[in-house]
């Protein structure tokens, strides 16, 4: 008798671990149960995916949903919901909200948060500073953590983490993948005269230039082979990063933003001024093409948007007093694909960057692949249709975005979350589907207690 199933995504070319295959996906109770021909099966819904490609579900490893503390710029229902309207079916969240995230209580009220307001699945990271190293080993595997995030240079809120003392406590505190924003704070410090005295944001690649990101990476390489601890460092921006990361494949992994293989300095700071604003700051071509040969020759394992929103009225202070970060997670996956149409890298390497890649650095369960058994979250994209990107097509509450104008083609036209449609055709479901997601060797998620 054949099994009842409660989706069926037919006939769509499907990126599995075998490769391209046309195929229909079975969907029962959120997991994935059969693939293949399921002409004549019934189910109460039933997606046709003919002409369009059906990918893992994206996983946003890197965003900022500002929640809470920071309603005005962003928070979980808005940022969940500009993420499944880019096809993102997954979102790991950073811990410089207000207050931080550095405690069991802080975990479980952001659980509690996103509960039945996520439109796509989360987690969330716990910060890693002086005041938790000596708890990160019990934090980091509570039901809902992503992982520990180490600040080593300041940027966005008040975690910082600059000392290597501090850093060697967090290290030895734990097992899993730390996450790391490699700048150097004491060189940011001695250097921000530079932009104090021009007041250019020109210079925002000048004052944090490529040894203070280099500096910050060679340090925390350097503490994590002394105390055994595996890294994940974020948004590599410059080719001497890249070529240092080749030669330390056995204790690092690395990721990449859009933002740093579309845009390139002067430019991006001539079009946009402060709205370019973010760290480490987008660089010179020869830095991009150099991450792009990166991505070409698998030293790049993910790829995050490190979604940042701020207001545009706070971002047209007068620089330096201008904000860091640009929204980004309802633009990830669009960029992509248009980079994928215009030759940068295969759809496959796409799927490696976004689904399968995330899923191995962080140990992720039942993601990152369609396979039997594994969750079923898709993004289902038409490589033909033709866009361009606009602020006002933005849902997040920072209404804008710095592709503003920009064309693609590649666009996502449904996402669908643990079997459920939350996206399609540009239309948001009624009700959000999103779960807490669960890793590798820890506890269910299912455990945590919402009281």
């Amino acid at each position: 008798m054949s099994r009842r199933l409660d989706l069926i995504v037919k006939g769509g070319i499907c990126l599995t671990p075998s490769g391209r295959e046309r195929l229909d996906i079975g969907v029962m109770e959120g997991r994935i149960v059969e693939l293949g021909d399921l002409s004549g099966r019934a189910a109460p819904h039933v997606f046709n995916a003919g002409g369009l490609h059906v990918l893992p579900g994206v996983i946003d490893s890197q965003v900022h949903f500002r929640e809470p503390g920071f309603p005005h710029k962003e928070d979980i229902e808005s940022g969940s919901r500009a993420a499944v309207l880019g096809g993102v079916t997954t979102f790991f969240d950073m811990p410089n909200t207000q207050p931080l995230t550095i405690d069991e209580a802080a975990l479980r009220d952001k659980l509690r948060r996103a509960q039945g307001r996520s439109w796509c699945n989360y987690a969330f990271y716990i910060g890693g500073c002086a005041d938790n190293a000596d708890h990160l080993a019990y934090l980091e595997r509570l039901p809902g953590c992503a992982g520990i995030k180490i600040f080593m240079g300041s940027s966005t809120g008040d975690l910082l983490a600059a000392d290597d003392e501090t850093l060697r406590r967090i290290l030895r505190s734990g097992r899993r993948r730390v996450t790391v924003h490699a700048e150097d704070e004491s060189r940011l410090q001695e250097r921000k005269q530079i932009v104090l005295a021009s007041k250019d944001v020109r210079d925002h690649s000048a004052w944090r230039d490529v040894t203070t990101a280099l500096q910050a990476t060679q340090r925390i390489l350097r503490l994590a082979q002394e105390v055994g601890r595996l890294l994940h460092i974020l948004h590599i921006s410059t080719a001497e990063e890249m070529e240092l990361l080749a030669q330390w494949r056995h204790l690092a992994t690395a990721e990449v933003l859009p933002q740093h293989l579309t845009l390139h300095a002067p430019e991006c700071y001539e079009v946009l001024g402060t709205l370019a604003q973010m760290n480490p700051p987008i660089r010179e071509i020869a830095h991009q093409q150099a991450l792009w040969r990166a991505v070409a020759e698998g030293i790049v394992d993910t790829i995050g948007s490190d979604h940042a929103p701020h207001t545009r009225e706070e971002k047209r202070q007068p620089y330096p007093s201008s904000p860091s970060g640009m929204p980004g997670v309802q633009t990830l996956l669009p960029l992509l694909l248009n980079h994928h149409v215009n030759g940068k890298l295969s759809l496959e390497r796409l799927v490696d960057l976004t689904s399968a890649g995330p899923a191995r650095v962080f140990g992720v369960s039942r993601k990152g692949r369609i396979a039997v058994g594994y969750d079923a979250d898709f993004s289902v994209v038409d490589l033909k249709e033709k866009r361009a990107l606009h602020h006002e097509d933005m849902a997040s509450q920072s209404g804008w975005t710095p592709f503003d104008g920009y064309e693609v083609t590649g666009w996502p036209k449904a996402t669908i979350v643990c079997g459920s449609i939350v996206m399609q055709d540009d239309e948001v479901a009624d009700i959000p589907a999103g779960r807490p997601v669960s890793f590798v060797g820890n506890p269910a998620v299912g455990e945590v207690r919402h009281d």
